[in-house]
């Protein structure tokens, strides 16, 4: 064997989460605020999304500061600075610029310039790939410590007078330091995409060749049809989840807590119950008084279930992340 394979590192036995941090915008945004724009009652808004209030960012909190907040604050709960961070990930859908990556900017901010740095965009998904994505680097010795940030402010990318998407969408990040453990703290992830269903959630005004010329570029905004992501969220997450528990080789009584991407309290209800978890399984409801934050969701609401004590260090709590695609992913974890 050449002396480049002898020279790489040995692989690890597992990985876990280390350390987990939040961001959420200083404004609060209630029902009462954006149901008359919409034309609709702010009961109307609970019942259908269970969403009481949710926070918008401010000028001064941008993609990027939110980033950076929840990522300074993962990383002290895992005890680490940022000189020990490898690789930074930022899992996120609402970086219009796209270059440089988000995920550079906040490793400069964290003064982590020496970390590899890049994007994943698997929409309201992203997190989850990105733990997979993470949990390899490590179990393979091609990083010690990741940071993985999911942040979002979907407020730059929704139409504030869509009935179908105004009321739903915020803004706000999560962060998680993955590193080596003795035994495996993350389970094997199931994850999957129907490309049939693309229709389902896109992006309208795309900046297409033909409209760069035109000197009027059209701002690109979210475009969702609610009944085809709940109808698919509600018929098929169930299975993509009970296969992430199996694949760790547990079974639905087993777990402690489960963490869902906060699209809708409907659809977090109907996975509770196609599942099977048990009336003492605790539920991620962060969605309540956070929105839904797309790629910082899962993190913020794991960050919200252990400062109440709902959940606890060392518990075992199941991911599942969807969204635009349709795209999936989910595995089992035991929460830093």
């Amino acid at each position: 064997m050449s002396q480049l394979f002898l020279s790489q590192s040995a692989p690890v036995a597992g990985s876990r989460i280390r350390g987990v941090g939040a961001y959420r915008p200083m404004r609060v945004v209630t029902n009462e605020e954006i149901a008359p724009r919409i034309g609709v009652a702010p009961e109307w808004i609970a019942r259908r999304s269970g969403i009481q209030s949710r926070r918008f960012a401010g000028p001064d909190e941008s993609l990027a500061m939110m980033a950076t907040s929840a990522a300074e604050k993962a990383l002290s709960a895992a005890g680490l600075s940022a000189d020990e961070v490898d690789c930074v990930l930022v899992a996120t859908i609402s970086h219009l610029l796209q270059m440089p990556a988000l995920a550079v900017d906040v490793a400069h901010r964290l003064g982590a310039d020496q970390a590899a740095a890049f994007d994943l965009s698997a929409a309201c998904a992203g997190f989850c790939h990105g733990v997979a994505i993470a949990d390899g680097m490590v179990r393979s010795a091609m990083a010690r410590h990741v940071l993985l940030v999911g942040a979002d402010r979907m407020t730059d990318v929704v139409d504030p007078n869509d009935p179908a998407t105004a009321f739903l969408f915020a803004d706000g990040a999560g962060a998680v330091v993955i590193g080596p453990s003795e035994t495996a703290g993350i389970g094997p992830v199931a994850w999957g995409a129907d490309g049939e269903r693309m229709d389902a959630i896109t992006m309208t005004g795309h900046w297409t060749p033909m409209l760069r010329n035109n000197g009027d570029l059209p701002w690109p905004y979210l475009c969702m049809t609610g009944w085809k992501v709940f109808r698919w969220a509600t018929e098929t997450m169930g299975q993509a989840a009970r296969d992430a528990v199996e694949r760790a080789g547990l079974t639905p009584d087993e777990l402690s807590a489960f963490i869902p991407h906060q699209a809708n309290g409907l659809i977090t209800d109907a996975l509770v119950k196609d599942i099977g978890l048990p009336a003492e399984t605790a539920v991620a409801r962060d969605i309540a008084d956070s929105g839904n934050t797309s790629g910082a969701s899962i993190p913020m609401a794991m960050e919200r279930l252990l400062t109440s004590g709902e959940a606890r260090s060392g518990d075992s709590a199941l991911l599942i992340g969807f969204g635009s695609g349709l795209v999936h992913a989910g595995q089992v974890v035991l929460l830093p």
